[in-house]
């Protein structure tokens, strides 16, 4: 049947059944079903247009086996993975493939002889022929292996695999993929201990998958395939990345409710009970009256001229009158449906009158035809004669009564002269039907009783097939056409029954479905049968054969001529040849079972792989393999499949209709779905309001639903957090801290605050009100009716572990950043959902016991990948060991500034137009569209027009060519090579732009207008056009979203390039620190959808890691952003990354082969990110100094860090030894150098770490005249390690410093132990770390003011500002604490803001000030003040006062600058 027209027309009728997901948004399963032929036939000839395409073997076996592996990555099944591929069919499916496999033959041939005859060379090696997709060759008896080795390495090495039953259903196992599917869906189903909840997906979306679906009767089944799109290329394009992939879930769910309202005004109609169930299955009946791949379409029955709404309508005036339903769970109630068909059969009349209602047209007939009507009437009434007499109640032609019972002794004289012209025509025109279409000379009774006979036997055995498996391997229907409606009568008394038989074994199915061209496929011995002229089976095999679209449009839903093969001939011919076969062709042609592995961890063995050179041998496989016999899915006639959903819970991700008031009718909205507006009828859902309900008011809404969880996008419902409640007027929303993501209970309000909308804000909130309404109907044909309140929340992304008190652990919900509005009549709130998301880890040790793979979020080593080492020692103090591999980046600062010498050069269209010497207008068009049609403007031929535009452009749908074209806000740009292509169009085909020149306003130009002259044949020449540009180069480039930033061919060459170099240069280093497990991130399948660090910025060039475990790229494999694709949601938003190494299952983005992907922002770490925030802010961050690592246990002496950072992991930690150490690095973002040093034996130092922070006022030459009163002299030695004693839990924070919106410069002081304050003069003179970053690009002390003050807990600074008499500028800042201080006399704003702040910093934090100090460096330490009277070095030359004195560090801060000084004891190996 025209599967996509019955999957279209569904989803149109029923607009919310088929939803467009992304990856994140698909729900959880629990088995997962593959029909694998699809992946096969995707995978070995994606475009069967290009002759030039080949493919190798090995090739095809990877890329099923990434297929394969996306797949399961997406869906994630908890418990079952069956793979299915097509064994040997039942003998009614072999009729179809056997047809279908010659036509493919026919055409393969007939596009390698054009293509010869054109002149083009094709390749030397042979192509791929996809009738091998067939049970019992040479290539499925090898894809079988790889399937099985496949199997076996990832339930071994892959965790996400381990706990699933994998199911593979080969080819040596009959039946076909999807009903062997099915076999063991209906034998799960009639076990005892069923979970009537058990979720299923099945992957693929042809109409019979929706069907067998619906037989289950489960109310938690979907379908699931890539989008399938509707007016563009015929062949679409596989998959690729699952990341860009745009998928249909179709919900059964939904299905079954739809259903209900389609025949919902049959429930007051009928006179017995009204069952959904027996509901849904005359619905499956019925969708085999338009025909499937076991008996053909009836006569003018097709999906596009509405054939179903006209079976639904016939069914709901019928069925009031029986006393049941048409199909009893998969047994035909005979006397039901022919009453049915009766009624249904009028329309075959009703179809006669529209077609040939003009009576002018029977005039033009009345002639011989009518004599050869009589002729064949007589020769029917004689051969049926004798018939009639035997029994009245035989079949007879319908017509030749008129279709109704006529008086007796009435004749064609007295029905009139039009109803006479009227019922001769109707006899006439189905008696040439069945003389024309099955090539019968007389239509007798005998003949139209075995027709009706074999349909109805026909859909009895496919109800069986559906619903209870193959009752007759043999049974096939023996016609290309099928009866008319009228025809099919006197059915009730027939007893249709069944042979079982046997299946063909493979070899017999390849003999009866290959035409001759595929002979090779066969065993030598048998492929003379297909060619020999002294075959006895030769004529099975045509050369040549004709086609008939029978009412259809496209060539493939064409019926294929061919004679049907008899079984007994060919197993006749077939039986002499069969001892000949070789030993592993004999082990080819036999059924085997189908296999269950299971991950057994006690098992280990080597599996040795058949391709060792591209899969590599497992050497510790772990999987019990164990045979289903064949038998042991078959269930009895009388299994009865029933829904059982009798829990109220709502399953996530499986939507329904209930939870929202509405009511439903049927109207023509034109519901987009496909790209286009649909043309039929929508099943329109309609939200009310009960006349109880009162009205929503903002404030009562925002009581209810603000701070909470509710549900939104019904019916497909999302969880989401409520942020704010707006009416257009006034706006509740909450007043948290930024950060914040907190949900609220209805015991403990949520913090609020109440504004009124400016102008521009009510504006925006009809904007939203508009957009929502217009989404609703326009998409899922749903009327959301007046909206009078807005929520805006933020959608929920996943779910993240966080560490809590004492070691333990809990899941927390994770929200997306992105707020969106939401109308609150469409909302769902208190709805228990069944949430399987229950915590797997309670503690730190189980959330991160050794070997764990992990990764950095926090500097240092932002994003380094690292491995939990034994932690027992310091897990009770909330730390883990980690062994980080810090690999060195590539530098990509010159590439950066240089990036405009290898980027494409992009000109305006009219300086492309002044090259070329045309228009600008031309140059705009011929980028784009240029339709051309047959005939002339005066006289056009149909409506078949040819697109000879060049394509380079797409204004409607937002696209570009990269490399090509550009689109800006305001133009579109070329590159040269548009010149090139546009200039060789010109010199090839002028006379077209001449044409369109002249009529620069119409929209379609014409043939004949172009090519006028009688020698000019303007087909042809458009056939040209279009093969030039199919042929060039620029047909093969992928057209990409303008929205999307990308970096051209040519910058991602030198980036691979700089990899390289840095790959030959340098090595990576280990280290082992301890860190704090928030700033951890672990790949979790829980956490799948959480993005690691959600304050990342991106942007091209950055530096990335990819962080996904057991996905297509490798974990922890690095590489570089060339492309940001934006999306309307923050979860869809997709980074092109081209990776430092190639990976299997990578894709080509402008970059070398198998190197690129695209990744959306959970899937990533930005390196580049953590060196801005490292550079950018100036934390001080202790890093340890690398070292080996060790899988033993810590040495008591290991080198730990010291944290000055709230951002930064690292803690002191308390040794033995009791000697602490204090570790500093300065880190570059994209080069660094790490001083090492090497002691034969240990030293004891005590070093001054002085670090003078100056003010973004305090000029250059100031600081270096500080620099000469320290004595102190620039350089760029490192600090030497060392280990602090004590530990905290909390870093001490950069308020304690004052630090940001200063310069920073570090200086390393040795000094002698004991003394508490080091006089400057006293120090040798130790150089200083470089600044980490510019001082323009430092924030302000202001700023800083600001977040100190609300770090003690207090409210912002006030800044004023006055000005004096000679102009200059005061400001004053006052603290809420009362605190007022006025800052120096200033030239400009911002110098005297920022002075006032820095003298508020001083009064703030000064000895004595009575106010809150930040906590104490070190915990067990009591704050230690500084001395209050004591002599301090005045080594600025003015008044120094002692700000704040922690354990081991004193912050002076003089007038103009901050000196915070370190001193502690190391000891060093």
């Amino acid at each position: 049947m025209g599967v996509p027209k019955f999957y279209r027309w569904i989803s149109e009728r029923y607009p919310c059944l088929s939803e467009v997901v992304k990856e994140h948004q698909i729900p959880e399963f629990d088995n997962l079903y593959l029909d694998m032929n699809g992946i096969i036939h995707q995978c070995s000839h994606p475009n069967d247009e290009d002759v030039h395409f080949r493919i190798s073997e090995e090739k095809i076996f990877a890329d099923i086996f990434h297929y394969l592996e996306v797949l399961f990555r997406i869906i994630k099944p908890r418990k079952v993975f069956f793979m299915a591929v097509d064994g040997v069919a039942p003998r009614a499916k072999m009729n179809q493939q056997r047809g279908r496999r010659f036509r493919s033959a026919k055409e393969a041939e007939d596009k390698i002889k054009k293509a010869l005859e054109k002149g083009e060379v094709l390749p030397s090696e042979a192509r791929f022929d996809s009738n091998c997709i067939t049970p019992g060759t040479d290539f499925m008896a090898r894809l079988q292996e790889q399937l099985k080795y496949f199997v076996n390495s990832k339930l071994s090495t892959d965790n996400a695999w381990k706990g699933v039953n994998v199911y593979l259903s080969g080819h040596e196992t009959p039946g076909e993929g999807e009903h062997k599917i099915m076999e063991f869906i209906r034998r799960e189903n009639s076990e005892p201990g069923h979970d009537p909840n058990t979720r299923h997906c099945l992957y693929g979306l042809d109409a019979d998958l929706m069907m067998l679906g619906l037989t289950s009767h489960e109310p938690h089944f979907s379908l699931l395939r890539e989008e399938v799109r509707f007016g563009g290329k015929k062949n679409q394009k596989r998959i690729t990345a699952p990341e860009e992939t745009t998928f249909h879930l179709l919900h059964l769910s939904l299905f079954r409710e739809y259903i209900d309202y389609e025949f919902s005004e049959v429930k007051n109609k009928i006179s017995f009970e009204y069952d959904l169930e027996r509901i849904i299955d005359d619905w499956i009946l019925m969708g085999f009256l338009v025909g499937n791949d076991f008996i053909p379409h009836l006569p003018h029955l097709h999906i596009n001229q509405d054939a179903l709404p006209l079976l639904y309508r016939t069914y709901i005036s019928v069925l009031p009158t029986l006393g049941g339903y048409l199909n009893e769970n998969g047994h035909l109630n005979l006397g039901n449906f022919e009453k049915y068909l009766e009624k249904l059969s009028e329309f075959d009349r009703e179809h006669f009158n529209e077609v040939f209602v003009d009576l002018k047209w029977f005039e033009s007939k009345v002639g011989n035809k009518y004599l050869n009507e009589a002729a064949g009437l007589a020769a029917e009434e004689a051969h049926s004669k004798d018939a009639r007499r035997k029994d009245p109640d035989s079949l007879r032609l319908t017509t030749l009564d008129g279709g109704k019972d006529r008086v007796p002794g009435r004749g064609f004289e007295e029905d009139g002269e039009e109803e006479d012209m009227f019922e001769a025509e109707f006899r006439q025109y189905k008696r040439t039907y069945y003389m024309t279409k099955m090539g019968v000379e007389v239509v007798s009774d005998e003949f139209l009783a075995n027709q009706a006979l074999c349909y109805v036997e026909g859909i009895q055995w496919i109800l069986h097939y559906y619903y209870h498996g193959v009752q007759s391997w043999s049974w096939y229907y023996p016609h290309h056409y099928a009866p008319f409606l009228s025809d099919v009568r006197n059915i009730a008394h027939l007893k249709l029954t069944f042979d079982m038989g046997k299946p063909f074994m493979p070899f017999q199915q390849l003999l009866g479905v290959l035409p001759a061209a595929s002979k090779d496929l066969l065993p030598q011995s048998y492929r003379h049968l297909m060619t020999s002229e002294n075959s006895s089976i030769i004529e099975y095999y045509p050369l040549d054969f004709k086609t008939d679209l029978n009412g259809k449009q496209q060539e493939w839903e064409a019926v294929v001529l061919i004679p049907f093969i008899d079984e007994r001939c060919l197993l006749a011919a077939m039986e002499p040849y069969n001892d000949h076969m070789t030993k592993a062709e004999k082990a080819r042609n036999r059924h085997t079972e189908c296999a269950v592995y299971s991950y057994h961890a006690e098992l280990d063995y080597p599996y040795t792989s058949t391709l060792p050179e591209l899969f590599p041998s497992i050497m510790h496989c772990h999987v019990r393999v164990t045979s289903v016999p064949m038998d042991a899915w078959h269930v009895s006639l009388s299994h009865v499949g029933r829904s059982d959903n009798s829990s109220q819970l709502y399953f996530l991700g499986f939507p329904t209709l209930q939870h929202i008031r509405h009511k439903f009718y049927k109207k023509k909205h034109g519901v987009v779905v496909f790209q286009q507006s649909s043309r039929g009828e929508n099943m329109m859902l309609e939200i009310t309001r009960s006349k109880e309900e009162p009205v929503s008011v903002c404030g009562d809404v925002a009581a209810l639903v603000l701070g909470c969880s509710v549900f939104v996008n019904w019916p497909h419902l999302e969880e989401a957090r409520v942020t704010a409640v707006s009416d257009g007027e006034s706006k509740f929303f909450l007043e948290e801290p930024a950060g914040v993501q907190k949900l609220y209970d209805r015991d403990s309000p949520p913090p609020t605050k109440v504004t009124y909308l400016s102008d521009r804000e009510q504006k925006d909130w009809v904007k939203d009100v508009q957009g929502i309404t217009e989404h609703f109907s326009k998409r899922k044909g749903i009327v959301v009716n007046e909206t009078a309140v807005v929520l805006y929340a933020q959608l929920l992304t996943g779910r993240k572990y966080v560490p809590g008190q004492s070691g333990q652990v809990h899941l927390e919900k994770q929200w997306s950043k992105q707020i969106m509005p939401f109308a609150y009549q469409t909302i769902v709130k208190d709805i228990k959902a069944f949430d399987s998301s229950s915590t797997r880890f309670q503690t730190l040790e189980e959330l991160f016991p050794p070997t764990t793979t992990v990764f950095m979020v926090g500097n240092p080593y932002y994003g380094a990948m690292g491995e939990v080492q034994e932690s027992s020692d310091v897990i009770k103090e909330g730390r883990v060991w980690v062994v980080f591999t810090v690999p060195c980046e590539p530098p990509m600062e010159a590439l950066i500034q240089n990036q405009h010498k290898y980027c494409v050069k992009y000109s305006p269209g009219y300086v492309l137009a002044s090259r070329l010497g045309i228009t600008s207008y031309l140059v705009s068009r011929f980028s784009g569209s240029i339709f051309v049609g047959r005939g002339s403007k005066k006289n056009p031929h149909g409506e078949q027009k040819a697109n000879v535009g060049l394509n380079l452009k797409f204004n409607k749908k937002n696209e570009e060519v990269p490399g090509y074209t550009k689109r800006t806000e305001k133009e579109w740009l070329y590159s040269d090579a548009v010149e090139e292509l546009m200039s060789e169009y010109l010199d090839r085909f002028s006379e077209v732009f001449d044409l369109v020149s002249r009529n620069s306003h119409d929209d379609v130009f014409y043939e004949d207008d172009i090519w006028p002259a009688e020698y000019e044949n303007g087909a042809e020449k458009v056939k040209e056009i279009t093969s030039w540009l199919k042929t060039h180069p620029v047909a093969d480039v992928a057209r990409a979203s303008c929205d999307l930033q990308i970096l051209d061919k040519a910058i991602v060459e030198r980036i691979e390039e700089e990899v390289v170099k840095a790959k030959v240069k340098k090595s990576s280093e280990k280290v082992r620190v301890t860190v704090r497990p928030r700033l951890l991130f672990r790949p979790l399948e829980q956490q799948h959808g959480v993005v690691p660090d959600p304050d990342a910025e991106y942007h091209l060039f950055d530096r990335v890691v990819n962080v996904r475990e057991s996905f297509s790229v490798p974990l922890g494999l690095r590489g570089t952003v060339i492309g940001i694709k934006a999306a309307d949601r923050e979860a869809e938003v997709l980074y092109e990354v081209v990776f430092d190494e190639e990976f299997a299952g990578g894709l080509t983005i402008r970059c070398a082969a198998g190197r690129g992907y695209r990744l959306p922002p959970c899937a990533l770490i930005n390196l580049s990110h953590g060196g801005r925030v490292e550079q950018g802010f100036h934390k001080l961050t202790a890093v340890v100094k690398p070292q080996p690592a060790s899988s033993h246990q810590h040495n008591k002496g290991q080198l730990v860090g010291l944290n000055h950072s709230p951002r930064s992991p690292f803690i002191s930690t308390q040794v033995g030894t009791g000697v602490e150490t204090l570790q500093r690095r300065y880190t570059h973002t994209h080069s660094h150098r790490r001083a090492h040093h090497t002691h034969t034996h240990t030293h004891t130092h005590t070093y001054i770490y002085i670090y003078i922070f100056l003010p973004t006022c305090l000029q250059q030459t100031e600081f270096e005249e500080l620099i000469a009163n320290l004595k102190i002299s620039k350089g760029n030695e490192s600090a030497p390690a060392k280990e602090p004693t004590s530990q905290t839990e909390e870093p001490l924070s950069p308020q304690s410093f004052a630090m940001v919106g200063t310069s920073t410069h570090w200086l390393v002081l040795p000094a002698t132990m004991g003394d508490s304050v080091l006089p400057a003069s006293s120090a040798a003179a130790v150089p200083p770390l470089p600044s980490s970053q510019p001082s323009s690009m430092v924030p302000s002390v202001a700023s800083e003011l600001t977040r100190i003050c609300m770090g003690l807990g207090m409210a912002p600074p006030d800044f004023t500002f006055m000005r004096s008499r000679q102009g200059l500028l005061v400001y004053q800042v006052k603290l809420s604490s009362g605190l007022v201080v006025q800052g120096p006399q200033c030239q400009s704003e911002n110098e005297a803001k920022e002075k006032a702040a820095l003298f508020a910093l001083q009064r703030l934090n000064s000895v004595g000030s009575g106010f809150p100090l930040p906590p104490p460096l070190f915990s067990g330490v009591g704050q230690i003040r500084g001395p209050p009277m004591g002599p301090i070095p005045n080594i600025f030359g003015q008044s120094v006062m002692p700000i704040h004195l922690d354990s081991y560090a004193c912050i002076y801060m003089a007038k103009r600058c901050i000196l915070i000084v370190f001193w502690d004891i190391t000891t060093e190996k």
